[in-house]
């Protein structure tokens, strides 16, 4: 499947493709054009679920030539420094999140500090990273009434996501546990702990 192209105003781009791994591959892609001058001048390279926005384009038009009939190639696994995030796995959704994975609560905090997860978007709120890595078959649905409140640290899951809510927020995802590491800090260049492409590993605190 080819990149669909959506104008997005006087200069903006949305390109459209149909999954979080082509996703990938089109954001690592516009990197790789930014870094060498293809793209022109871009303000802004931000990805979402399904979709990569270029914002402050001189000349959209000629950015969207450069992707007509452009195919998604997979994507090598990504390189660089790993985030770990050590983990209370004392989440009130826990017991509820094994029994819909058909495991205990032991099991179910092994399978989710026994991979390797990835950035693929932040959104909802500043900091919050969207990250993909859990087997598909361990996807949950969000709860049913969301919580006014989750407290900031929390370790969340949604659909085939995972999350840190960096700040408290209402919230409707499952909770496994929570972290002490700040994922949200004004304080740091970049505020954002997990940016796009980051790699996270979550270890088990005690």
């Amino acid at each position: 499947m080819s990149v669909r192209i959506l104008a997005a105003g006087r200069s903006a781009l949305l390109l459209e493709v149909d999954s979080d791994a082509e996703v990938a591959s089109l954001h690592k892609e516009l990197i790789n054009r930014q870094a060498d001058g293809r793209l022109g001048q871009v303000a802004e390279i931000v990805p979402a679920a399904r979709t990569v926005l270029l914002d402050g384009l001189a000349r959209p038009e000629l950015v969207a030539a450069q992707f007509e009939g452009w195919q998604p190639q997979p994507s090598a696994p990504p390189e660089g420094a790993v985030v770990t995030v050590p983990t209370r796995y004392d989440g009130e959704d826990l017991a509820e999140v094994a029994a819909l994975w058909g495991v205990s609560a032991a099991e179910a905090v092994r399978i989710h500090t026994g991979g390797e997860y990835r950035v693929a978007f932040c959104g909802f709120a500043p900091g919050f990273a969207y990250l993909t890595g859990l087997p598909e078959r361990y996807a949950v649905p969000r709860r049913a009434t969301p919580r006014t409140r989750v407290p900031a640290g929390s370790v969340a899951l949604a659909g085939g996501y995972t999350g840190v809510y960096p700040s408290a927020s209402p919230g409707g995802w499952q909770l496994l546990g929570r972290t002490e590491l700040p994922v949200w800090d004004l304080g740091r260049d970049p505020a954002a702990l997990l940016l796009p492409g980051t790699r996270v590993r979550f270890v088990e605190q005690t």
